[in-house]
């Protein structure tokens, strides 16, 4: 049975204390571009449809990734083909390495603390 959607996905917004600071970093780590700004956020993606978004919030408390006293609210897991080059890049661009899942994946904090995980590519992972 076909279920009907309700709604369909738009954007995934970050909290920051700086759009414009952030948003530069995830470009980089995923080629996507600005293709939005306003005083308040920046957006990126692939099109004007969809992306990342970027919200700027004055009293921002980044997340601890795994302290349950400070949830991490949400994460991205990004595919690569190779993660030890992935992780050189990321590292290189101001990210921060929190576990090192091996061969599978590895969790990094973005420049503001949000966590976002590497995954090797089903390629990659064989």
């Amino acid at each position: 049975m076909l279920v009907m959607p309700i709604a369909r996905l738009s954007l995934v917004v970050l909290d920051c204390p700086d759009p414009w600071s952030l948003a530069p970093f995830y470009e980089q780590l995923t080629g996507m571009r600005k293709t939005q700004e306003g005083p308040t956020y920046v957006v990126i993606g692939e099109s004007v449809d969809g992306g990342i978004g970027f919200q700027k919030v004055s009293d921002y408390r980044a997340p601890r990734w795994p302290d349950p006293e400070h949830p991490q609210q949400s994460h991205l897991d990004l595919e690569v083909d190779d993660l030890d080059d992935a992780q050189a890049q990321v590292l290189a661009i101001g990210a921060t390495l929190l576990f090192d899942g091996g061969a599978r994946y590895r969790v990094f904090a973005d420049p503001v603390g949000h966590p976002f995980c590497l995954c090797a590519g089903a390629e990659s992972a064989a």
